[in-house]
């Protein structure tokens, strides 16, 4: 099983030339894309029976012995990160298959887009699997490279001012991320995580919180924590609606997972919780109040996005066994729903030709269907029992109370009242979009006259909430309605059927979520299995070890 951890990556990338070896044959270049990114399932699957069965792989690039070598990781955390991206890589694709039936190349240039998307995809999973910080930002910078053009698809102004704010933002994220693997380096002679859990530990306090600092500050703008999270509501919406879908379920929780083993494996006696607290509380306070003033659909979501970081965040900073198991069973929730909501808006804005809740309504009758794929995932996000938003929340909740810090007590109030909000703010759009008449929304002659003062009286309070929104700064005009494939309906459909398995499989999910934080909360555990099975502070990770190697000395001599 050890040897088919690189596959996850060699895949992608391998179908990614040979789909660009066929410029122009549509077909040939799906069937491949589609064969890939199903492998990638199979094989997350496959890795998290493995790991929960038999422990963490290591797999030693070369042949190399870790520290010296390449090590590729996938333990508990690691598998379930590349099961969930697989998913939601397929269902996205099997969306933007119908688009471009409907619609031809437009949205998704045949000759470059699935490459691109099978890039994408391997710069994910290479990050997941990364057992040092430099293979670590290779996949970020894989990953970031396909971005940049799928987030440009169609070169309209809109997309193309998008583009330059995110590309300007990930740079500048890569290069605050480079300077800080060339501090840590500097400071200890190596970039092999395990090995820094041992190296780290010998440096001074001060040391220590200049690292950690200057990594959450890298992984803080490719997670949109606050206050690095200005670019992401400029730059996600303007993009075509699949690829809108797989960056807002993607890309951030990246960011994330970098940060939960920065803080897990790096910084486990990190003196930075409190600062998180307070990050994770401005995350969810600042996002939310950004949602509640939108006017449009898919920057609504966006803040909603930023928002939800925050809960993960929260249970990062709580730093205990039950805060990691809620924060990884949350962030699989998220990923999912987040995905199928900008999923369903797309269909939305086919049926409807616009995202903009001032032009947006009758749309329960005319899309009755595309009004249920969002409402399902809403009340999801919203935490509305019994879905797995509410199940992922109480988690955090109950682990922040048993934490009992008043820190953790005032986060647990946030996450409620942000909860609520999302709730109101997904809420008011379904009724607007799908509840309103259309008539009624277009206004004009053919608007509906109120038939009591009750009636006219809610009419003023929605003129009046409506003018208190804001837009999208490049909101188009009103487009004609276009018909929507069966391809995308289904694929919206197998993404909300995922996001209720999470309901339904929720006890063995979150006990599986549970192993993994407990796992997390031993970093002894993966510096054991990368660097040796004789003892942590030996250097192979082939077992074949020096007696008088001192791991804590620098430069891995002998």
């Amino acid at each position: 099983m050890t040897s088919l951890i690189p596959l996850v990556v060699l895949i992608p990338l391998g179908c990614a030339a040979l789909a660009l070896a066929l410029p122009g044959r549509r077909r040939a270049q799906q069937l491949i894309t589609v064969a890939a990114l199903t492998a990638v399932l199979v094989l997350g699957l496959s890795f998290m029976w493995a790991v929960d069965a038999h422990g963490t792989l290591v797999m030693e690039v070369g042949g190399w012995a870790a520290p010296f070598g390449i090590a590729l990781v996938v333990d508990r955390l690691t598998a379930l990160m590349l099961a969930v991206s697989a998913v939601v890589l397929l269902g996205v694709l099997l969306f933007s298959l119908g688009q471009g039936l409907a619609d031809g190349d437009e949205e998704t240039p045949v000759s470059i887009y699935y490459p691109t998307y099978l890039v994408l995809g391997a710069g994910v999973c290479n990050a997941f699997i990364a057992g040092d910080l430099f293979n670590l930002y290779v996949g970020f910078e894989v990953l970031l490279v396909a971005s940049y053009v799928l987030i440009t698809l169609g070169g309209t102004g809109p997309r193309i001012r998008a583009g330059v704010t995110y590309v300007v933002v990930s740079l500048v994220s890569s290069i605050l991320f480079l300077a800080s693997i060339a501090l840590v380096y500097a400071a200890t002679g190596t970039v092999n995580m395990a090995q820094l859990t041992l190296r780290i530990a010998e440096l001074p306090d001060t040391v220590q919180l200049l690292l950690n600092l200057a990594l959450l500050i890298a992984f803080g703008v490719k997670a949109a924590i606050f206050p690095l999270a200005f670019w992401l509501p400029d730059s996600y919406p303007t993009a075509p609606a699949p690829v809108t879908a797989v960056f807002a379920g993607l890309l951030t929780k990246v960011g994330v997972y970098a940060i939960i083993r920065s803080q897990t494996l790096l910084f486990p006696e990190s003196s930075i919780d409190p600062l998180l607290l307070a990050i994770a509380a401005l995350t969810l306070l600042v996002g939310i109040l950004g949602a509640v003033s939108q006017a449009d659909i898919k920057r609504l979501l966006s803040f909603t996005l930023i928002s939800h970081i925050g809960y993960l965040i929260f249970g990062i900073a709580l730093a205990t066994p039950a805060g990691y198991a809620a924060t990884i069973y949350y962030i699989a929730h998220h990923i999912v729903v987040q995905t199928t909501l900008f999923l369903a808006v797309g269909l939305l804005e086919r049926q409807g030709g616009t995202t903009s809740l001032a032009s947006l309504g009758g749309m329960l009758r005319a899309a009755p269907v595309v009004a249920v794929l969002f409402f399902i995932p809403m009340l999801n996000l919203g935490g509305i029992p019994p879905f797995s938003g509410f199940i992922g929340k109480l988690g955090l909740f109950t682990a922040g109370a048993e934490l009992g810090t008043p820190g953790a007590y005032w986060l647990i109030g946030i996450g409620a009242l942000v909860s609520l909000l999302t709730l109101y703010a997904l809420a008011r759009a379904w009724s607007l979009a799908f509840w309103r008449t259309r008539a009624a929304a277009l206004g004009g002659p053919q608007a509906p006259k109120p038939a009591s003062t009750e009636a006219l009286v809610l009419q003023g309070r929605e003129v009046a909430l409506l003018e208190r929104l804001h837009d999208a700064p490049d909101a188009r005009p009103l487009q004609q309605q276009r018909e929507t494939p069966r391809l995308m309906i289904t694929a919206t459909t197998g993404m909300v059927v995922v996001g209720l398995a999470l309901t339904v499989f929720a006890g063995p999910l979150y006990a599986y979520a549970t192993r993994a934080g407990e796992d997390l909360m031993q970093p002894g555990l993966m510096v054991e299995r990368v660097l040796g099975e004789d003892g942590p502070g030996l250097g192979g990770g082939s077992g074949v070890t020096d007696p008088e190697y001192d791991p804590y000395q620098g430069g891995g001599e002998r």
